[in-house]
């Protein structure tokens, strides 16, 4: 044999230590967005920690964690606002935080969702780093942590929660762990109505690997593919799908079942509890949350709120900022598609997109809404992540320091309701 056909592959480090760098470098910069919050709260004679913990859908949670489900607010118009609308996996948490620690409801959920977003960073990172490899997963924990409605992140609020469980469930299918999937998928759905987007994500990863084994089983002189674990993801001009499957080779199909079946049991037990409580059956949560005036109507009332941004000089300026946003959107969700990232990230980006931009919910939420959407950043980290250090670097501290000020001006101002 020749020494090439000899050559062995050297063992890369284990992955959360890959991730180390991404983990510190995404710490400095909500570290950054946090103390620039406190100076500008400070100066506006307003409590940081309040404006993270005690406002907004964090009062939500908390009482739900105190007090259990049944408040509801009855406002003057009629509608009705229910706690049965927040789902239950971040006030569990908050109460079991609370009964072993002495913290508050609201303390504990501050606790859960810094430790959450740092789980999530490296979900990202770890996603990133296989499909393209740990430059790339770097600039895309970045990217991530830069978003301009970042301060989120550190919000007692569900989306680090959420986009935590997403990411490693979607790097559970990218890998084959699909028990570990399903899981993870159960939980997120427990978490968000946008649970669903992960559930079709290892669903539909589920269904292409049976089709593709099928396939293979039944292809005249076929031998399954295999491949080195962590041989994949260096080249980040490789197409995606030639990187990873939908599963790792002989994954037992059993497995692969039992983990698209567990993967709906949250959202679906649920949204079954609430139809139940509220005797309105399979429906009943659709109710609670057409009491709060959201609802899926294709786009229609983002529409015409974006239209009605037109009829004066000033606020036309915002108008055209949401049509670029949107713009961008959707161009980087084609990027995504034309770059041939694997099905389970596409179909949940996908299922994420839709629900943010097409619900009648409230017009202000739409940002944080669309923060569990990180696959879109991958473009972008890939394109970061070809760069010399030196500029990389300039243009994230830079990214930085815009989200960190316009964060504290937000949540100082309109916040994410």
């Amino acid at each position: 044999m020749s020494d090439l056909e000899t050559r062995v592959v050297p063992a890369r480090a284990p992955l959360l230590r890959r991730a180390v760098p991404a983990l510190l470098g995404y710490a400095a910069v909500r570290a950054l967005g946090l103390a620039v919050l406190a100076a500008w709260s400070a100066a506006r004679g307003k409590s940081a920690y309040t404006l993270l913990t005690a406002r907004w859908d964090s009062l939500w949670y908390t009482r739900v964690a105190d007090l259990g489900y049944g408040y509801e607010v009855r406002l003057p118009n009629g509608d009705v606002h229910s706690n049965l609308a927040f789902f239950p996996l971040l006030p569990w948490l908050e109460r079991l935080l609370h009964a072993v620690a002495p913290l508050s409801y609201a303390d504990a959920g501050f606790v859960v969702s810094l430790l959450a977003s740092l789980v999530a960073a490296a979900g990202i990172f770890a996603v990133a780093d296989r499909l393209y490899g740990p430059r790339t997963g770097l600039c895309a924990v970045l990217l991530w942590a830069v978003l301009p409605v970042g301060i989120v992140q550190s919000m007692a609020y569900s989306e680090s929660l959420f986009t935590a469980l997403a990411a490693w469930s979607l790097y559970a299918v990218l890998t084959g762990r699909w028990v570990g999937a399903g899981v993870l998928a159960a939980l997120a759905g427990l978490t968000r109505p946008v649970g669903m987007a992960v559930v079709a994500a290892v669903w539909t990863a589920g269904v292409i690997s049976f089709v593709r084994e099928r396939g293979t089983r039944h292809a005249p002189g076929a031998h399954p593919r295999t491949r080195a674990p962590g041989a994949h993801g260096h080249d980040p001009d490789a197409p995606a799908d030639t990187q990873v499957g939908s599963s790792a080779p002989g994954a037992p199909a059993r497995r692969r079942a039992l983990g698209m079946l567990l993967a709906p049991l949250g959202a679906a037990g649920y949204v079954l509890w609430v139809g139940r409580r509220t005797g309105a059956g399979p429906l009943g949560y659709l109710d609670v949350q057409a009491g709060w005036r959201n609802g899926f109507d294709g786009g229609y009332a983002f529409a015409r709120f974006v239209a009605g941004r037109f009829t004066s000089f000033p606020s036309a300026l915002a108008g055209l900022g949401l049509i670029a946003g949107v713009a961008l959107l959707i161009w980087l969700y084609v990027t995504c598609v034309r770059r041939r990232q694997p099905a389970a990230l596409l179909v949940y980006t996908g299922v994420v997109l839709a629900l943010a931009l097409c619900a009648s919910s409230y017009f202000g939420s739409k940002p944080r809404l669309l923060m569990p959407a990180f696959p879109l950043l991958l473009p972008l980290a890939r394109a970061l992540a070809r760069r010399r250090t030196p500029v990389a670097a300039l243009v994230t501290a830079g990214l930085a320091g815009v989200a960190a000020v316009y964060g504290a001006f937000w949540l100082n101002g309109s916040g994410p309701p």
